[in-house]
């Protein structure tokens, strides 16, 4: 096991001491426990200050939905294919008439500023997407000096990458 895998063995059997001297009677069969269902993706644990910094640097055109549920239907591979558009786009929160071309409009600023590649294929012009390590995005936006990158909001996922071990950001690198 390496190092990492200990800190985590240690860190689970801490967390579940404390939560059953804090819930005794709890029954597990409520909880929705990863190893036991289907359904589950892997996700950053600083996704949510990275989908604050996306909306940030979208210019009054909010992309965290769109990058959300782009991310929640990919698997390893970091790939989704788009066949069902309108669907993905009620997902993402869009809905009406030009609920569709609202979402397309938000990938195009995904692929603007550097978070997926699109590939046209037998769904349109977005047919196929390819989703890009997010922290490699931002860090190199903010090296540029991006306007929607408020200096406050870099240092707190700088420090929230390094309190989880994350080192995408780290300097250097």
């Amino acid at each position: 096991m390496t190092t990492n895998g200990i800190i985590t063995q240690k860190i689970r059997e801490k967390q579940l001491k404390l939560r059953k001297t804090l819930w005794p009677e709890l029954d597990e069969n409520r909880l929705w426990l990863r190893k036991r269902q289907d359904g589950f993706t892997t996700i950053p644990r600083t996704m949510p200050l990275m989908l604050k910094i996306m909306d940030s640097m979208s210019k009054g055109k909010p992309v965290s939905f769109t990058y959300f549920e782009l991310w929640c239907r990919a698997y390893d591979e970091c790939f989704v294919t788009l066949n069902k558009q309108t669907e993905v786009a009620f997902h993402s929160g869009f809905s009406g008439q030009r609920a569709l071309q609202t979402w397309r409009d938000r990938i195009h600023i995904l692929s603007e500023l550097g978070f997926v590649d699109i590939k046209p294929g037998p769904s349109g012009e977005i047919s196929y997407i390819l989703i890009f390590n997010p922290y490699e995005v931002i860090k190199k936006h903010y090296a540029n000096n991006h306007p929607g990158i408020p200096k406050d909001m870099y240092i707190a996922l700088s420090a929230r990458a390094i309190e989880i071990g994350a080192n995408d950001l780290d300097i250097g690198e």
